[in-house]
């Protein structure tokens, strides 16, 4: 049976995340809000949006990370018994009301990871497009695919039975380096791909956490990972390709 939750990951973005519960909520979906390690300001802003409900908050005590924090709320809504999780960013850069869209391909395509696919406006820095890119092209290397369009979407549905397994058995990056890494995972397990197209707007008056040197650091050395574990895997890789020519 097809059962799913919201999931938003939430450090320091207190009133795009409380909009967007709020959205969530009057679409008639349940929610899962992951406070990362947030400030007071935050905190509060969260305790009043999760009151409702049909909304749980899982406060994390220390930042862990863009990629800790899903992890966590993954993990969450699997033991709850949940089948799928929307992960969707609470800095208000996607549009929530397309999260039925997202879910009807679910329903369709249950196994696979439907995954954003972005449209952006002219709101969005070239300079972000271009740095993106550099990463699409690695993860079209390791997955000897261009199955996975847009690695670094935070709006995408998980398919919890495959997800849960691999984040409980393999060491994936905490940090912004886990977008891209669980996909390329999740396609070496031979979890299919379902790109959907999505518009981002970045707001005016939004924060960024990404961290230049760090994160940057971080995703490099994600790939370099990949990269072998990719060599590792090569005459599966082939060999499945091949299969599907």
């Amino acid at each position: 049976m097809f059962s799913a939750v919201v999931l938003i990951p939430v450090y320091n973005h207190g009133a795009p995340a409380a909009r967007m519960v709020r959205t969530v909520r009057q679409l008639g979906l349940p929610c899962i809000v992951v406070d990362d390690g947030s400030d007071v300001r935050c905190a509060e802003q969260l305790d009043a949006a999760c009151a409702s409900p049909g909304v749980q908050l899982l406060r994390l005590p220390l930042n862990q990370g863009k990629g800790g924090a899903v992890m966590a709320g993954l993990r969450a809504a699997f033991r709850q018994g949940y089948t799928h999780a929307v992960q969707i960013d609470a800095d208000g850069q996607h549009d929530a009301s397309e999260i039925p869209a997202f879910l009807d391909l679910a329903r369709a395509n249950p196994g696979a990871v439907i995954c954003g696919q972005p449209v952006y406006d002219a709101t969005v820095p070239q300079s972000r497009r271009l740095a993106r890119y550099a990463t699409h092209v690695w993860v079209w290397i390791n997955t000897l695919s261009i199955d996975i369009r847009d690695s670094m979407c935070g709006f995408r549905v998980y398919p919890l039975g495959a997800v849960v397994p691999l984040i409980d058995g393999a060491r994936l990056g905490r940090r912004m380096e886990f977008d891209p890494e669980v996909l390329v995972r999740l396609h070496w397990r031979g979890v299919a791909v379902v790109n959907q197209s999505t518009r981002v707007t970045y707001p005016r008056d939004g924060v960024s956490h990404f961290r230049i040197w760090r994160d940057n650091a971080l995703i490099s050395a994600m790939h370099a990972r990949l990269f072998f574990g990719m060599a590792l895997r090569l005459p599966w890789l082939l060999w499945r390709r091949a299969r599907r020519a």
